[in-house]
């Protein structure tokens, strides 16, 4: 099937993280496009969207598999493309979730059909479905597959140019949870105990704690109370935050655990909605970047990598120290924006390399 094709199917079935309808109606059409290529297709169930778990057999290459990692769900919600419209101008192709990520499934199904009848290790593959809100349901999945798996290779989109990801900020999305006593805010005030003041105490706490720190901290949302003459009893906000340490991970988010209340009678406590550790580049990622270059200089492409700001389930194994690289994806630009847009060449050129990185990396 040709790339384009196959891609404008995808994007027809607009796959917003959290739709578990719309995403049942994609994840049917990959695992038959996935059969078609030689997967043998399972599902780990959720309620908000089922991971997909795909199987190459192994051919004439014992010994563990190769872990590629993926996700279906998109930032787009169902409508997006009345607006955005599916396009092919030149080599650009825009629509929902082309670069982020379904051309990359495009190029990964096509390697797997082209390698059929070649000597191969087993393909593992795992196509999240809540990838763009940190994979809160994927992690044991990923981490239970990566401990078993010789390499681990993301399909993430790559660095403006295409060159691949070595490392990733740790990205955590945590919230602070307030609990008050609701009172009359006029006749009686002292009775009551403000749960939005004490929020906003502990927030400017957490907010001293990274100063000084390469740490990003975004207050994404705040909520509580409900009337002005009512004094709040509940309230809570939540945070994103970014790490390039590891140390200052762990003493970030143990501050937050450890959180106390500032006033009698309230009370806080702080957990995470989502966490990815900080993959830091290392020894066993080095050498699988090393590897993919070669097998990459083999077939006339030039790469390099390097660490990445953003996040994905790549921060999950690379955390691990499993060999991770992350970014084969083919080119793009505009994730997550109404400029979104893949490079028709970049998909070609990516099958091209995968397929010769899962031949290559037995």
């Amino acid at each position: 099937m040709p790339f384009t094709e196959a891609l404008r199917r995808y994007v027809s079935r607009e796959s917003p993280t959290g739709d578990p309808r719309s995403l049942a109606a994609l994840a049917e059409v990959l695992e038959a496009d996935a059969a078609r290529a030689g997967f043998s297709t399972a599902r780990e169930a959720h309620p908000t969207g089922d991971h997909l778990i795909w199987t190459l057999p192994a051919r004439d290459v014992p010994g563990e598999p190769i872990l590629l990692l993926s996700h279906y769900d998109t930032v787009w919600p169902v409508g997006t493309l009345a607006e955005m419209p599916w396009s092919i101008e030149g080599d650009v192709i825009r629509g929902p979730g082309v670069y982020d990520t379904k051309a990359g499934i495009v190029a990964l199904l096509a390697a797997a059909e082209r390698i059929a009848e070649q000597a191969h290790p087993e393909i593992r593959v795992i196509v999240v479905a809540d990838e763009e809100i940190g994979s809160p349901t994927a992690g044991d999945l990923v981490r239970d597959e990566a401990s078993r798996s010789r390499a681990v290779l993301g399909l993430e989109p790559p660095h403006p140019g295409g060159d691949l990801k070595t490392g990733r900020r740790g990205s955590t999305r945590a919230r602070i949870e307030v609990t008050g006593i609701e009172a009359h805010a006029a006749l009686d005030p002292d009775a009551g105990v403000n749960a939005i003041d004490e929020l906003i105490d502990h927030l400017v706490r957490v907010r001293e704690l990274v100063t000084g720190r390469p740490v990003l901290l975004n207050t994404g949302t705040i909520a509580g109370g409900g009337r002005t003459n009512v004094v709040a009893g509940a309230a809570h906000a939540d945070l994103g935050l970014r790490f390039i340490d590891p140390a200052d991970e762990t003493a970030v988010l143990d501050a937050l655990r450890a959180l106390q209340p500032v006033r009698e009678r309230a009370s806080v406590s702080a957990r995470l909605l989502s966490h990815r550790p900080t993959w830091r580049p290392g020894p066993a990622g080095d050498d699988l970047l090393a590897r993919i270059r070669d097998i990459a200089a083999g077939i006339g492409q030039e790469l390099d990598g390097r660490p990445a700001d953003g996040a994905a389930d790549t921060n999950t194994t690379g955390a691990l120290g499993r060999p991770t690289v992350d970014g084969l994806a083919p080119a793009g630009g505009g994730a997550h924006a109404r400029t979104e847009w893949v490079s028709s060449a970049s998909i070609a050129a990516r099958t091209d390399l995968l397929a010769a990185l899962l031949v290559g990396l037995s």
